[in-house]
């Protein structure tokens, strides 16, 4: 292996960190309620730029299915966290080979890392829209 695939190696962003530089990204756009994103990006950023690319022309589907799955809330009545949270799973439920229970899992980890106050309400509250989510899109 030479160096230069050594240093690429070793730059690549892990699943998870991935996972929060995309959930950091979705906050942006709704903070901003816009969205410009830079698809020249380094290698370690490649699933970054794929899940990014993959979710923008999905957002309106993925919103509905959230949606749908919310009962007394609506998609903005969620913190931006837990909704960029559950944007990311949802995609990745639908669009992506990983398998279920590690989408889920990996989200409820993020909610843990970045939204839950130690109460766990966050965690159980995405686990249930999440759950169900993951129950209609077998169903499809």
């Amino acid at each position: 292996m030479t160096k230069e695939c050594e240093k690429r190696k070793k730059k690549r962003l892990s699943r998870r960190e991935s996972r929060v530089r995309i959930v950091e990204l979705l906050y942006m756009m709704d903070i901003h309620d816009s969205f410009r994103f830079d698809a020249e990006t380094t290698p370690e950023e490649e699933f970054v730029v794929e899940v990014l690319e993959g979710f923008l022309p999905m957002r309106e589907r993925i919103d509905g299915i959230i949606s749908d799955h919310l009962t007394n809330y609506t998609i903005k009545r969620l913190n931006y966290v837990d909704r960029a949270i559950l944007r990311l799973a949802t995609y990745e439920l639908l669009a992506t080979e990983t398998p279920t229970e590690i989408v889920i899992d990996e989200a409820l980890e993020l909610t843990h890392l970045l939204s839950d106050e130690g109460d766990k309400k966050h965690v159980s509250f995405n686990n249930r829209v999440l759950d169900n989510v993951k129950n209609t899109i077998r169903k499809a």
